[in-house]
């Protein structure tokens, strides 16, 4: 229930930064289907291994919350303002 919640969250936070577009967005939509993957096959190789299913989801549940951290972060203008800056000259 827990894990549902929190992806949720997460599933909010990546359609905002998809919905703002450009490089980030591009960024975004390779980093969500690449994390999908290695999620998948991690669990994958667990279950093989003999991990119990709550063990599966405790670990999904660490990808969500880095997830969440990552998208929640409040975007720095640093970089704008330093390409601005370049092309003025």
């Amino acid at each position: 229930m827990m894990l549902a919640l929190e992806a949720n969250n997460v599933i909010a936070l990546r359609l905002m930064k998809l919905m703002r577009g450009g490089r980030a967005a591009k960024r975004e939509a390779h980093l969500m289907v690449s994390e999908k993957i290695a999620a998948a096959v991690e669990a994958s190789a667990s279950l093989a291994t003999g991990a119990s299913g709550h063990d599966v989801v405790r670990r999904y549940r660490q990808h969500v919350a880095a997830n969440a951290k990552r998208l929640g972060k409040p975007k720095s203008n640093r970089g704008r303002v330093k390409r601005a800056r370049r092309r003025r000259k």
